[in-house]
């Protein structure tokens, strides 16, 4: 699944491509039939927020959108390629064309619809407005392994696996340590790394420097990652750097 840094790119180069001008929106899946409330709209902002992407265009419509496991934007210069049977949302603009497939998200929204996602998702490392305490007041109610707290949206937005096994790395943190049990000193430098990691992506376009990540070994000691299932997800973890 798309993790934050990559929703976050997809959002400014979406806007670079289309912000201020009136764009073209159809389904040809036929799956987003509101594509037609839009088509024609100037669409005014993108705005990102974990693994949320909104397109919102003039009259106060708001295209919200979020991949899932299997959705994809893709980008086509003019004239745009005949869209696949499965493009769930084509946009054409005055340069260039974007298709959304296998998205598992994709509805039309008011500014009170955005209001109710936002309200439902943590603060996202990303965004200059986000509020750590508020993260760490949710994780320390949390009674379960802090490897799966960080998964869930609603304590931190935008982090996936990937982060989840590199910041929890990074701080010598097992990932089956109760969420409750993290300090709030180790909070506030598991946000800093989360933060350091999550920009870097938007960055390069990728997650880079990977320690533990689906690694056989531990690249600060040598010794063999443990692999695990929690919570429906693969959890890793040096068990000599991370002691549980």
């Amino acid at each position: 699944m798309p993790e934050g840094h990559t929703i976050r790119r997809l959002a400014s180069e979406h806007e670079r491509l289309f912000a201020g001008t009136p764009v073209r929106v159809s389904s040809p899946q036929g799956r987003f039939g509101d594509a037609r409330v839009v088509d024609g709209a100037v669409l005014e902002a993108t705005d990102a927020w974990g693994k949320h992407l909104f397109h919102e265009y003039a009259g106060g419509r708001i295209v919200h959108v979020h991949l899932g496991l299997y959705g994809t934007f893709t980008t086509h210069a003019l004239p745009a390629p005949t869209p696949r049977e499965t493009c769930r949302m084509r946009i054409v603009g005055d340069d260039a064309a974007v298709d959304l497939v296998g998205a598992t998200i994709c509805e039309l929204l008011d500014g009170g619809g955005k209001a109710a996602v936002l309200a439902r998702l943590g603060p996202d490392p990303l965004r200059p407005d986000a509020d750590p305490d508020r993260a760490w007041q949710s994780l320390r109610r949390r009674r379960i392994p802090v490897g799966q707290a960080l998964l869930d949206q609603s304590v931190v937005a935008g982090v996936g696996n990937v982060y989840r096994a590199e910041a929890l790395k990074a701080h010598g943190i097992h990932p089956l340590r109760q969420a409750s049990s993290i300090t709030e000193e180790e909070w506030r430098a598991l946000w800093r790394t989360l933060v350091r990691l999550l920009r870097k992506g938007v960055r390069e376009g990728r997650i880079s420097g990977r320690t533990i990540y689906r690694l056989d070994a531990c690249q600060t000691c040598g010794a063999p990652v443990r692999r695990w299932d929690l919570a429906g997800r693969w959890a890793y973890a040096c068990e000599t750097c991370q002691p549980l």
